[in-house]
């Protein structure tokens, strides 16, 4: 598995990462050996990656994720984690007291004595100069602690990056997380990358499905897209699966393509979605993606084209 840079950080992530969201039970029951067996695969494969949070299942992400890396029994410099605050199952609270608590209820769930990286989760929902000004100063203090040896920031709208990294001073949030703006049917990261380069941040992009409405089966109910985003996402894949193509397995490999981006954080729940990632990985690296099948979802999803959806708390 091919590794690659993260901002200034100093550290390697595999361009393929584990999302851990769905070891929490959030799209069906995962029985803990299934679990297990995906992480241990997925590290075996080269996948040294992980990411969760207490918000994922109301903990219960992190306590597997942590008896999954435990099982590996592998030194612990082998393997990178991330983990969140701010977001809670009773809902947000970016407040310095909060997330140096959660910390460390955070490391005793997941069986350790620090994180990779401590993110503020899902930023839109608080107000950001809290996050500026107590948030962020309150994880420094964690870093200085060796809670966490990176800080992170993530969200949806693209706009509260800048508005964070402006504010702070240079080198205090080493990475960010962005979703659903780097697959085929919305690309807008794109145009943030030069700006985060230049403040010598790390890139990790999660959802290259887009939340489910990049696969066969379709987003779930509750997904936030447009019909008319979901319609021509099911187009798209119902023209793949006629030409005997899997819009998943093209829809990963299109988020992969991008090298600024270190590593494309995919939701995994079973052995067999860590076969299918790393495989899809492992044929891009040696035979390309399969332009004729790119070009015509492209064409497809044209008239949607960068369409999202609203997410946090709305400024009028």
């Amino acid at each position: 598995m091919e590794l690659r840079p993260l901002g200034n950080t100093g550290l390697h992530l595999s361009c393929v990462g584990f999302g851990a969201s769905p070891l929490g039970n959030v799209f069906g029951d995962v029985p803990l050996e299934e679990a297990i067996a995906s992480v241990r695969l997925a590290f075996q494969s080269g996948i040294n990656f992980f990411d969760t949070s207490p918000y994922y299942g109301g903990t219960v992400s992190e306590k597997v994720l942590g008896k999954a890396l435990k099982a590996l029994g592998v030194p612990r410099n082998e393997y990178i984690v991330s983990t969140k605050c701010g977001r809670y199952k009773e809902g947000f609270d970016f407040s310095a007291e909060t997330v140096t608590r959660s910390i460390e209820e955070s490391l005793q769930r997941l069986q350790l004595d620090y994180v990779d990286i401590l993110q503020c989760h899902d930023i839109e929902f608080g107000s950001l100069d809290q996050i500026v000004n107590e948030t962020i100063p309150a994880l420094q203090k964690l870093k200085e602690a060796g809670k966490t040896r990176f800080i992170g920031i993530t969200g949806l709208p693209l706009n509260i990056y800048t508005y964070v990294l402006d504010r702070v001073p240079p080198g205090s949030v080493d990475v960010i997380l962005s979703y659903c703006h780097y697959s085929i049917n919305d690309s807008t990261l794109e145009d943030l990358l030069p700006y985060l380069k230049s403040k010598g941040v790390g890139i990790i992009s999660a959802s290259p499905l887009a939340m489910g409405l990049l696969t066969e089966s379709g987003p779930p109910q509750w997904h936030p897209a447009s019909p008319e985003l979901k319609s021509a996402c099911q187009a798209a894949a119902a023209c793949c699966k006629k030409k005997g193509k899997n819009i998943s397995k093209l829809a990963m490999q299109y988020s992969l393509l991008n090298k600024d981006i270190t590593t494309v954080l995919v939701g995994i729940k079973s052995v067999e979605q860590v076969e299918q990632n790393v495989t899809a990985a492992r044929e891009l690296e040696s035979s390309g993606i399969d332009q004729e099948a790119l070009a015509e979802v492209e064409a497809i999803l044209n008239p949607v084209k960068n369409q999202t959806w609203p997410s946090g708390i709305q400024k009028s």
